[in-house]
């Protein structure tokens, strides 16, 4: 499986496919590939260029190395998916450790730790800076037996600072983008000290880069947590800001396991990121777009098409900020270029990446569903009529796009017109003519025409997993 966002320009112009690897990198392309390496995988050069070989080499196994820990195809080339990954914004932390302050895995001895911010980022006023530095570490705090407290002055224990470039930590920034802070492991001296590059614009919401956001990644390192390969962990070594700054589940075990668990006396748990190939896995809502299919759970869609046999996992907000997570169901309108989502009584309408105008809207205007209707289950639109199947408990509804309004007669009973489906659907979306009902772990191809479910298959067998 792999896990990276795909480029989006591809999809505001209408592309459905991924771009085709290079053929042959440029050479600004090799020197920022031997950069990356060498700044996270350990890749040794002394400082001189080395020649990539085709099948062999520090450079290939190094790449295969990166390839492996981001979950893309390990060819050991530097494609255009892996190229991709590497220029995206992230931790400066390696994926793979040069080096530890103290031997073995490094932890704090006391559990109260006292932190300081030694300056101040221009870009936010001492209070919002205050309150992104205090709210992180509280995060951390919620879910160990860790407690912190600031100190204004003198030594601490994890100190944060704001630098540029040459900081004299043998660990250098690059300017705007690429890095955008680290940390170190525990231990004296510079153990467990933050810094920030300040030739970044730091925030306090989605738009550059969210100070919050990053102190509660860097934090971890600051208490002996390394990168995590889960793209929904906290500790996942690129940026994405989806909104909530959350721990995983991946983060609150990786803390545990360091430190214990939480005196808390409710346990925290965190949201769990999809395993495409887990056989119980179920989903919130599914539609086509753009002629790809998306299935969405939580906070992530899953993507597949025709071009690539392997499903990309992804943030659902790193497509459309503005939309909740947890979706309950969507449906595409492929003359319109338009997919709407819903959640409660409430939907979305975007084309491409774009959030149309308005919105959200309430479904009752909208509609015309009745005050009882408190969420849509699944929904479909169905090319060949120009209607749209909503799906509620064990009923739906037929509507009319060009109409727009509710067709007479409705709403029926599920069992009477789709026999063989049940009673009940999650989500459903028209491919091919055929519409494709999925209830818990089980999935129905339908044909409308004949009424008849031509196929039973489980849920995700659209991933390429072969038996689970």
């Amino acid at each position: 499986m792999h896990s990276l966002p795909l480029l989006l320009l591809l999809w505001a112009v209408g592309s459905n496919g991924l771009p085709a690897a290079t053929s042959r990198m440029q050479e600004d392309d090799e020197k920022m590939v031997q950069k990356y390496l060498e700044s996270y995988y350990n890749l040794r050069t002394d400082g001189e260029q080395i020649e990539r070989k085709r099948k062999s080499g520090p450079m290939v196994e190094k790449l295969k190395q990166m390839q492996e820990f981001f979950g893309l195809k390990v060819t050991g080339k530097p494609d255009a998916e892996t190229l991709n990954m590497m220029k995206q914004a992230r931790c400066g932390v390696p994926d793979v450790v040069r080096y530890a302050l103290t031997e073995g895995n490094p932890r704090w001895e006391h559990t109260h730790l006292t932190y300081r911010i030694e300056n101040y980022t221009p870009d936010l006023p001492r209070e919002d800076v205050n309150n992104a530095i205090q709210k992180a570490f509280q995060l951390w705090s919620a879910v160990s037996p860790l407690t912190f407290s600031q100190v204004s002055e003198g030594q601490a224990d994890i100190m944060l600072s704001f630098v540029r470039r040459n900081h004299h930590d043998n660990s250098d920034f690059d300017g705007p983008e690429g890095q955008l802070a680290h940390a170190f492991q525990p231990g004296p001296l510079i153990g467990g000290d933050v810094h920030f590059d300040e030739d970044e614009t730091w925030t306090r919401d989605f738009r550059n880069y969210n100070l919050y956001r990053v102190a509660a990644h860097e934090l971890g390192h600051s208490l002996g947590l390394s990168h995590s390969n889960d793209i929904g962990a906290l500790m996942y070594p690129h940026y994405f800001h989806s909104g909530d700054v959350l721990l995983s589940q991946d983060d609150i075990n990786g803390i545990q396991t360091i430190y214990g668990p939480s005196t808390n006396p409710t346990k925290p748990k965190g949201p769990q990121t999809p395993q495409v190939c887990d056989s119980k896995l179920t989903f919130d809502a599914i539609t086509m777009v753009r002629g790809d299919v998306m299935f969405f759970k939580d906070r992530f869609y899953m993507r597949v098409n025709s071009h690539y046999p392997e499903p990309e996992l992804n943030f659902i907000a790193i497509f459309w900020p503005n939309l909740p997570s947890s979706l309950q169901a969507a449906y595409d309108i492929v003359d319109k270029d338009e997919v709407r989502f819903f959640k409660g009584d409430k939907y979305w309408a975007v084309q491409g990446q774009e959030m149309l105008p308005g919105y959200p809207k309430d479904i009752y205007r909208s509609f015309g569903f009745p005050r009882s209707v408190k969420r849509i289950d699944a929904a479909v639109f169905e090319e060949d009529t120009g209607k749209t199947y909503f799906f509620v408990a064990n009923k739906y509804w037929r509507y009319d796009e060009d109409k727009q309004s509710m067709d007479a007669g409705y709403p029926k009973l599920i069992a009477a017109n789709f026999p063989g489906i049940g009673s009940k659907v999650d989500a459903v979306f028209q491919k091919d003519g055929f519409f494709y009902f999925f209830h818990g772990t089980r999935q129905y191809k339908f044909d409308p025409k004949t009424k008849r479910v031509l196929t039973l298959e489980k849920s995700n067998s659209w991933f390429n997993c072969g038996q689970n």
